[in-house]
């Protein structure tokens, strides 16, 4: 049996989906393409985009990993809380 890939491996996590909102607040102002691209290539599960001078962030898919806060507090990251209870990404063996 072949190994699976980063993308196949991350269709079989699940999520709940905190209808409220995002976890994550971003700063869509922000025009630094050096941490701008930082931040899109180290999110484990690609969810931030950068197109047309714009920063946007789909929460709905996070591993809740922490690498955008630690890569980019303060700069894109305004804030970065972990879901609320019973919301986020379900952690399971296997």
């Amino acid at each position: 049996m072949a190994a699976l890939r980063v993308d196949d491996k991350l269709g079989l996590v699940r999520f709940k989906v905190d209808e409220q909102g995002s976890h994550i607040a971003i700063n869509e102002d922000c025009d630094d393409e050096k941490e701008i691209r930082l931040l899109t290539m180290a999110c484990p599960a690609g969810l931030y985009s950068y197109e047309d001078g714009k920063l946007s962030f789909n929460y709905e898919g996070c591993l809740e990993c922490g690498t955008c806060r630690v890569l980019s507090l303060g700069k894109l990251i305004e804030s970065w809380n972990y879901p609320r209870g019973a919301k986020g990404v379900e952690f399971h063996r296997g």
